[in-house]
């Protein structure tokens, strides 16, 4: 009696077990294979993959006999080798393992692609191999995803009726199994035997979901693995020797990237500037090795990382770069000490690697959250986190793109000064994007500034500051005054918009197109008389928490609110005195503050 259910339930999970066991190899390395596959035909692999889903099991299991039928191309090769297939036990895992390969198949790809491809790309950038990728990164990222996966095949694999029956046939005690046995029985009458099958299988099922729902519920678990990632050990070099040089090209969907710049110890860190879409990002990117420019040259401490006409394209892994995201692009299955010593070097001692981890975190004031996971943390401290990993793998080039972009204002300028103070220890060069004027000033000696793609402007900051070269530099900087401008002598320039004539310091460039000054170089004076002084009638104003933004309106009172020409900004003591004064007031374009600005489209 016992026989009728146990044997039956033997074949079943002997069978079940080995199909679901070949099926999940199977379908992670199809998966990850067609995850990065964009080559001819992947539609029409696609649909030889997942084709068993909506084939009819009896149709599957037609097809498979033809194949490894006596008469089938495979067949036959088989029986020469004396290999049969048919009607065997191993036919029925053969059977079972076509019809639940699509389920573990579209589970993993779905999985892979579910992966954050910032954090494969920052792990490139920390060093690790794509072996070491794929383990440490991808298949715990991924692993909810194959769980489930697993599980579904293994369900669909024991379901599995129509495709076995045709392969494997019922042979009791051989290849009949469990879906086999109960239509055999409800075919006899033997209703209890059917009934207690459908039971074992009800049994089996139920727990299988109960398994997808509870892995559903804790995809924030994450497997632990060794964690240091780094391919190569990199040593420090001294910062008179590190020299960075880029010249590159590349043609982005609305415009042509083409940068060209060199800097060293002397320029660090080397601010880039430029509104969103200017090209900054991919910039880095094709620094860092995680996109390729169409042409040009990068070298890095004389060592190529990029030579077009000499056909060599490092991968990140051997470029000693680092690249710290504006999103963080932290681990999340890995703890905060093991995010930190991923990119370290795999020859360092365990007791080194600790050691290093806690001077990081000394150095960043989060010495209490080593062992926290990442989801713990608060925007501020993954960014702190993310700053020391990079630090950590003692990288020779340090890419931070918009770093604190998404942070507040006092958490902003805390992280600053602290990064501040880390860079000044760090023995290697540093670039640090943003489109945030007063960062950049704070931070960066040197500046470079991109528009659509190319480098208007690179000069220290004092010089990028007061002395803009064109249009485009002075409004990324603040700038708010301009007026269309025309020689009159060489000392002399007609601001059309402004209709004045004004006397300048600087030498008339011969690509001369605007003026502009800022409005805090404007100052107001008690008469008419010296040099750039004019009349001028308060438009309106706004009200800041320490000074007050005026608009004003050159040689006559204003006919409505935004009829004006400049503004400027006073402190809230200089706004009370001149509310008490009656106009027209007095303001003064210092020439040694007016900007000399070239026509857009050129350079100084």
């Amino acid at each position: 009696m016992y026989s009728d259910f146990l044997i039956p339930l033997e074949i079943s999970l002997k069978t079940t077990i080995s199909a679901t066991v070949i099926t999940f190899c199977l379908g992670i390395i199809a998966a990850w294979w067609m995850s990065g596959y964009q080559g001819k035909g992947k539609s029409i692999l696609e649909t030889v993959f997942t084709a068993p889903l909506v084939l009819p099991p009896t149709v599957v299991g037609f097809l498979l006999l033809l194949t490894l039928g006596k008469n089938g191309w495979l067949g036959q090769f088989l029986d020469t080798v004396g290999v049969r297939v048919v009607f065997t036990w191993y036919a029925t895992v053969i059977a079972a393992t076509v019809v639940a390969f699509p389920l573990m198949y579209k589970s993993a790809l779905s999985a892979f692609k579910q992966v954050d491809d910032n954090l494969i790309a920052c792990a490139r950038t920390l060093g690790a191999s794509e072996t070491t990728i794929f383990w440490q990164i991808i298949l715990p990222l991924a692993k909810p995803g194959l769980i489930t996966g697993t599980l579904l095949a293994f369900a669909r694999a024991l379901g599995e009726f129509g495709a076995t029956l045709m392969l494997a046939g019922s042979i009791p005690g051989k290849t009949q199994t469990i879906p086999i046995a109960i239509y055999l029985a409800a075919q006899s009458g033997a209703m209890d035997r059917a009934i207690g099958l459908v039971l074992i299988l009800l049994a089996i099922s139920f727990g299988i979901m109960l398994g997808i729902n509870y892995e559903n519920k804790q995809k924030s678990n994450y497997w632990r693995q060794s964690y240091r990632g780094r391919s190569a050990k990199k040593t420090e070099k001294p910062l008179a020797d590190i020299h960075l040089e880029v010249n590159i090209q590349k043609q982005l969907p609305n415009f042509l990237l083409n940068i060209a710049f060199q800097i060293d110890g002397t320029q660090n860190p080397l601010g880039i500037l430029g509104v969103s879409g200017a090209g900054k990002t991919t910039l880095l990117r094709c620094i860092a090795g995680l996109e390729t420019p169409d042409r040009g040259v990068i070298l890095l401490n004389r060592k190529i990382l990029f030579d077009s006409a000499k056909g060599i394209n490092l991968p990140p892994q051997e470029r000693a770069v680092s690249l710290v995201w504006q999103d963080y692009a932290l681990f999340p299955h890995l703890t905060v000490g093991e995010n930190i010593a991923f990119g370290m070097s795999a020859h360092q001692s365990s007791s080194l690697v600790e050691q290093e981890i806690d001077k990081q975190l000394k150095q960043v004031e989060l010495v209490t959250i080593k062992q926290r996971l990442t989801q713990q943390l608060s925007g501020g401290e993954k960014q702190r986190v993310a700053l020391a990993r990079a630090l950590a793998s003692k990288p020779q080039l340090i890419l931070l793109d918009e770093t604190f972009s998404a942070l507040d204002t006092n958490l902003k300028e805390r992280l600053l000064q602290l990064l501040r103070q880390r860079l000044h220890n760090y023995r290697g060069l540093t670039l640090y994007v943003t489109h945030n004027l007063q960062e950049a000033y704070d931070l960066c000696p040197q500046l470079l500034v991109i528009e659509r793609g190319k480098a208007i402007a690179f000069n220290s900051k004092q010089t990028i500051f007061n002395h803009p070269p064109n249009l485009q530099t002075a409004r990324l900087i603040g700038c708010q005054n301009f007026s269309r401008a025309k020689a009159i002598t060489p000392q002399k320039i007609k601001a059309v918009d402004w209709q004045c004539i004004l006397q300048i310091e600087q030498p008339i460039p011969a690509t001369l197109s605007h003026i502009g000054i800022h409005a805090h170089h404007l100052s107001f004076v008690e008469c008419a008389e010296g040099v750039n002084i004019f009349p001028v009638w308060l438009a309106g104003f706004r009200e800041l928490s320490d000074r007050v933004m005026l608009n004003l309106k050159l040689h006559s009172a204003p006919d409505y609110r935004q009829d004006y020409h400049l503004i400027t900004e006073v402190d809230l003591a200089k706004w009370q005195k001149l509310q008490q004064l009656a106009t027209p007031w007095y303001l003064q374009l210092a020439p040694a503050r007016i900007f000399l600005l070239a026509a857009i489209g050129n350079r100084k």
